[in-house]
């Protein structure tokens, strides 16, 4: 099956969102480190991501918390833990690199955990824009640090919203 792809338009600027036939395999910022270009023989496909706009849209909009897609996530089995690891990080939460590669059962290897988080490409449903570096700071984020921040931002606001108390985030650390 040839690859489909779709721009969403977000908030954040025109999301590429890319499906190699088996689910969601990219969800990428404009100007995205690492991320493709369209490819020769990719095919346009808007219906095929209906759900992902709908669930992005109720995400942007304070409705969802958690994605429920299909994704297909091609990486190496260490990256594809790490990926699997972003997904327990509560909305609204920030873990750093350190405490996600001791979660993780490997203490030293939090510059491994980094470079993984950084090959996410299915950035916003997979969220490593929750992790952050040691005290708190914003470091690396493929869509840029102020789209980051902004994800953050919007998370903490939305949490705050429906009355939760959020003393996590990066102010507080």
């Amino acid at each position: 099956m040839s690859t489909r792809y779709a721009h969403l338009e977000s908030p954040l600027g025109r999301l590429l969102a890319v499906d190699h036939g088996c689910g969601l395999a990219g969800l990428y910022m404009p100007v995205h480190a690492g991320g493709p270009a369209v490819g020769a023989g990719w095919v346009e496909d808007e219906p095929a991501f209906a759900d992902l706009r709908e669930q992005l849209s109720a995400y942007f909009e304070g409705g969802l918390r958690r994605f429920d897609l299909v994704l297909d996530l091609r990486g190496t089995p260490f990256q594809r833990r790490v990926w699997a690891a972003l997904d327990d990080i509560a909305f609204g939460a920030t873990e750093t690199y350190g405490e996600l590669a001791a979660r993780l059962g490997a203490p030293g290897a939090s510059r491994a955990v980094g470079a993984a988080n950084g090959h996410n490409p299915v950035s916003i449903v997979v969220p490593c824009h929750r992790v952050v570096g040691a005290g708190g700071r914003l470091t690396g984020y493929g869509g840029g640090l102020e789209r980051k921040r902004w994800l953050l931002d919007h998370e903490r606001r939305v949490a705050a919203s429906k009355g939760h108390t959020l003393d996590l985030f990066l102010e507080h650390r």
